[in-house]
């Protein structure tokens, strides 16, 4: 997900990271406290004294966050759920789980952590804040405890938001999922939920610009748009999720699909092959024997008036491992070796025996029908 993101430390067995958009957001909300939020709750201090207490609130709220986030982590582990990460960005921290909670009292547990650990750190820093208040007067520390009393407070309030993705939507899904026993329809609805707030926070951001807030609107428009995108993508992880468990490429593949024969010149593969039959990606087959395939891209390094005098034989890509795949792979495997490669047609192969073949374009045309099908019966079941 942060494919740049550093490195910091590991903590208890998890990984902290750093995006370079934090850079950002530590510098935005430092020059907002120091400049802005502290001289009017803590007036007549010096330019200095602001800054020192904007850089350490700051970092402060940033460790508010890492402990949000830790505190899914570590209940996703008590429930055996591996944690790649835990990454601070602009839009605060992530833990990022190997895979879903794969029932809903797990869904529950792991969402409510982090509010939990929020609300717990706003009331230690709402009593600490008030014991330095009575031993320290005039002093910046507890205007900064408050601050950050204030702040996890807004924070565990913001996330329990019944909107996916964010914590409030996950108990809303969990409660679903519990209650239809159905994983993928729990998931949209909470993802609709999450759209709407999305375009409810832009439509705010939009305001605040119409009223000279430019900081404030800009920010609202990022953080609905970060939350558009995450419900509907976490839609689409959770459809491919559903559709394609215990799927296997046998099950997607094209069975008996368009060949040729070594002996074939170039010209006429391209234009009874690849133009009349419509078929860009061919195996190589000869006397049953899979030898390799032909596509647009082992034709690019032949000039076109030599097809005629050449073969298939000629210049044909052989059997690789990179373009084969064995018919019992799961389907899910397939889709992160495509992400992992690049490459987007395989031929399904078993003991150099050609069983079909498998692209892209079939398992997006798969999950698509599925998706249709599974709205139809469910607004079937809903009358």
């Amino acid at each position: 997900m942060f494919s740049d993101s550093i490195r910091l430390f590991s903590l208890d067995g998890f990984e902290i990271r750093l995006d370079k958009s934090w850079l950002l957001i530590v510098a935005l909300i430092t020059w907002s406290l120091s400049q802005q939020y502290f001289p009017q709750t803590f007036p007549d201090q010096t330019p200095g004294t602001y800054l020192a207490m904007g850089l350490f609130a700051c970092i402060c709220f940033f460790g508010s966050l890492l402990l949000h986030e830790l505190a899914h982590s570590v209940v996703a582990r008590r429930f055996g759920i591996r944690v790649k990460s835990i990454t601070l960005f602009l839009f605060g921290g992530v833990a990022e789980l190997a895979s879903e909670p794969d029932r809903p009292r797990a869904e529950f547990w792991i969402a409510v952590a982090g509010p939990a650990m929020s609300l717990f750190l706003a009331f230690g820093f709402w009593v600490f804040a008030a014991f330095t208040d009575v031993m320290l007067t005039q002093s910046p520390i507890p205007v900064v405890l408050h601050y950050l009393a204030l702040i996890n407070f807004i924070l565990a309030v913001f996330n329990l938001v019944p909107a996916f993705p964010l914590d409030g939507g996950r108990i809303l899904r969990a409660a679903l999922w519990h209650r239809t026993g159905d994983v993928l329809g729990a998931t949209e609805t909470a993802a609709r939920s999450g759209t709407f707030f999305a375009f409810l926070l832009m439509t705010l951001g939009v305001l605040f610009l119409f009223q000279g807030a430019l900081l404030a609107g800009f920010w609202y428009i990022l953080i609905g748009g970060f939350v558009l995108m995450a419900a509907r993508s976490s839609y689409q992880k959770q459809l491919v999720q559903t559709v394609f468990d215990h799927k296997t490429v046998q099950m997607l593949m094209t069975p008996d699909p368009v060949t040729t024969a070594p002996d074939v010149t170039l010209d006429d593969f391209v234009n009874h092959v690849m133009i009349d039959r419509r078929a860009s990606f061919v195996p190589v087959v000869e006397n049953g024997v899979l030898l390799g395939h032909m596509d647009h891209r082992v034709l690019e390094g032949t000039d076109r008036e030599n097809w005629p005098g050449m073969r298939v034989d000629d210049i044909f890509e052989g059997l690789t491992a990179e373009a084969s795949v064995a018919p019992d792979m799961p389907v899910r495997d397939l889709m992160a070796l495509i992400t992992k490669t690049g490459r987007r047609k395989f031929m399904v192969v078993d003991d150099h025996r050609l069983c079909g073949v498998i692209t892209l374009s079939d398992i997006v045309r798969y999950l698509r029908v599925s998706d249709f099908l599974m709205h139809q019966q469910n607004q079937v079941t809903k009358k």
